[in-house]
């Protein structure tokens, strides 16, 4: 799924590799997903996307943006996997979407369970959008320990941690997916209360969003998810679905995954205390 990490990388590659060139066909969906969310009518979007110059691109949030000429953007989020080739030949069979360009490479969308793809001149009218991109950035330099303390302190204390970390995008781009590492790192186990932090901890706590995003964001993301060239991120993730039944890296002992809030969690129960 896309988060900070993927949204960053997604939209620095994006930009390099496909800024200047000019769209020469669009193809609907071959394999349609009943659960990838469009804006207004998806088959429209060949006619607005046709012939347009992409202009840049930039990833924050959730969310990666691809802006063309005449106001135009294509938004990506969650589980839509965009995949960039150079010859037309080697496109997948199945898509979301796909776009050729003037010199025959081509971007498709595939997608991984559910996720949104949205087509639009002008500005989308979606609330994950606009605070993805206009709420405070856990890596930019107004992340600051002082703000994050007024986060803390606008909260109830009987929130959990992954609640105040990985839902309403408080802190934009932190999903249940790197949230994992994050509390790893800190030693705070996801169903820690926010009243009963310590000042050391919040410290900790606050570090480690700095620096496991920052961390994944320069190793290309996370090895959990692929990049525009199909290649897995650079950044080995402790915590996952793939990872959670070896031992701790740390203590050596056994891992645990529970549901929490409608997702799974996983902790060391020796290195992440429930306290």
């Amino acid at each position: 799924m896309i988060e900070l990490p993927e949204a960053i990388v997604l939209g620095q590659q994006i930009n390099d590799a496909l800024a200047g060139k000019t769209v020469k066909n669009v193809f609907d969906a071959t394999s349609i997903n009943k659960f990838v969310f469009f804006n207004g009518d998806p088959l429209a979007y060949g006619k607005l996307l046709s012939g347009r110059r992409i202009i840049s691109a930039k990833g924050s949030g959730i969310f990666a943006d691809i802006r063309f000429d005449n106001e135009i953007t294509l938004s990506i989020c969650d589980g839509i996997k965009p995949l960039y080739g150079t010859d037309i030949s080697s496109a997948p069979q199945k898509y979301q979407l796909l776009m050729v360009f003037d010199d025959n490479s081509f971007l498709a969308f595939g997608v991984a369970m559910y996720g949104g793809l949205f087509a639009y001149r002008g500005k989308l009218e979606n609330d994950y959008h606009e605070k993805s991109f206009n709420r405070v950035s856990p890596i930019s330099g107004n992340f600051t320990r002082d703000y994050f303390e007024d986060c803390l302190e606008t909260e109830k204390g009987i929130l959990t941690l992954k609640a105040f970390l990985a839902t309403g995008q408080r802190f934009p781009g932190i999903g249940n997916g790197v949230l994992q590492d994050i509390l790893f790192k800190a030693g705070l186990h996801p169903k820690r209360r926010l009243g009963g932090l310590t000042g050391k901890e919040k410290d900790e706590l606050y570090n480690s969003v700095v620096n496991v995003l920052s961390e994944m964001v320069a190793k290309g993301g996370r090895d959990t998810n692929v990049d525009l060239f199909g290649n897995k991120g650079g950044y080995r993730t402790i915590l996952s679905k793939d990872t959670y039944s070896k031992p701790c890296p740390r203590c050596g002992g056994k891992m645990e995954k529970e549901n929490h809030m409608g997702g799974s969690i996983y902790y060391c129960p020796c290195c992440q205390p429930l306290k």
